[in-house]
């Protein structure tokens, strides 16, 4: 595998490149072994392989009477779930039968209750070969594999696993993700005032680096101070964000205590609209450090840019393709950088929401999407969307 310290300087690169760079330079975590209920999240690192058939033997599908020919027939016993079954039906026969308990040999169908009429110790219904039983096996087979790996465990998986019998799994764990808040002038609590700025970015954080399948670590609070920041640095996140530190003023010390760490820069700024001035680093230990930018909607912005495609990558999977939408209306292009505009998605096309400055999240907040709008000297008429929220897209 391409290794980040391969890979030169990329300043100023396309958003599309800052993507793929991003998602290069992440490592998928080595694969461990997780008990089921520590799995969900993570990523299968093996096949999933069924140990044995399922089910392992013919079951019913439905409570009712477990027969055997055309009908009436005599009830001669009842088989209940947790019951090896022990009668073996003649023709003419039947037994009642709970949901998911093993049916009797000879039986050649199971009729539902609500379908079955009584008449003292006989019982009639209608009788189609084969109807409601589950086959042994017809789910899965000793050792087929019934998933691949890449996929991501989520309850079905989990419930499936646990329904072949498995009660580990082999997986990719999730990437622990910080996030390191810089700025002198915000505030927490309250709103903004003269000089003082409400921190909207550590808020955000957090949501958005559960969403993306990371495991979330520290979220600290820094003053602007280049001692600060390079302490801070040590944290034990396999990805740190710092926000508020990676534009080029006199209290943006990012790249500066990255160049003090022996950091690999590996992507210095983006040329997208708004999110600019972003950076990815290689710390020397292997760890990723992403610069967002101080601007709420900025921020956000590269975090969807850096931040998804490396997290991506370190839970081993491939970087998202964008599906296309028309724009309704269409929206300007800017003529050298990728502009993200907040779209909500409708049957009409993807509606533009407004409120997309670099300080804002009015738009971003109500948006479904953003626009991924290429450069160009004109006007678009269709764009790739980022996916935002998580509402579905409307209809």
């Amino acid at each position: 595998m391409t290794q980040p310290n391969d890979l030169p300087r990329h300043e100023h690169v396309s958003w599309d490149s800052a993507r793929r760079i991003a998602h290069l330079v992440g490592r998928p975590q080595p694969a461990v072994s997780r008990a089921l209920a520590d799995a969900a999240g993570c990523v299968l690192a093996s096949p999933l392989v069924s140990p044995a058939a399922v089910p392992p033997v013919d079951r019913s599908a439905m409570d009712g009477y477990a027969v055997r020919g055309a009908g009436p027939w005599h009830v001669v016993g009842h088989v209940a779930v947790n019951r090896v079954a022990s009668v073996e039906l003649a023709d003419g026969q039947a037994c009642s039968i709970t949901t998911g308990a093993a049916v009797p040999a000879g039986a050649t169908s199971v009729v539902r209750d609500e379908d079955i009429e009584l008449d003292g110790s006989w019982v009639r219904g209608p009788a189609e070969p084969g109807k409601h039983i589950r086959r042994a096996g017809e789910e899965c087979q000793a050792g087929e594999v019934v998933l691949p790996v890449g996929i991501v465990v989520d309850g079905p998986v989990l419930g499936l696993a646990a329904s072949l019998g498995l009660n580990r799994l082999t997986v990719i764990p999730q990437p622990v993700v910080a996030a390191l808040i810089t700025g002198d002038e915000l505030v927490h609590q309250g709103a903004s005032g003269p000089g003082r700025v409400r921190d909207a970015i550590g808020p955000m954080l957090p949501e958005l680096i559960t969403r993306a399948g990371a495991r979330l670590g520290p979220i600290r609070h820094l003053p602007d101070s280049r001692v600060a920041l390079a302490e801070a640095l040590s944290s034990a996140a396999d990805l740190i964000l710092v926000s508020g530190s990676s534009a080029g003023g006199p209290a943006d010390h990012l790249r500066a205590v990255l160049a003090d760490l022996g950091a690999e820069l590996v992507v210095d700024g983006v040329d997208c609209r708004p999110g600019h001035p972003q950076a990815l680093a290689r710390l020397a230990d292997g760890r990723l450090v992403i610069g967002l930018p101080g601007n709420p909607f900025a921020a956000l912005s590269a975090f969807l840019t850096l931040g998804m495609a490396a997290i991506s990558r370190m839970r081993g999977l491939p970087l998202q393709e964008l599906p296309i939408a028309s724009i309704a209306g269409g929206v300007a292009c800017h003529p050298h950088s990728t502009r993200l505009v907040p779209v909500r998605v409708t049957g009409q096309g993807a509606v533009p929401v407004g409120h997309g400055g670099s300080a804002m999240l009015r738009g971003a907040a109500g948006a479904d999407a953003l626009a991924v709008v290429d450069p160009g000297p004109a006007e678009a008429i269709a764009a790739r969307l980022l996916p935002l929220g998580t509402r579905p897209w409307g209809g």
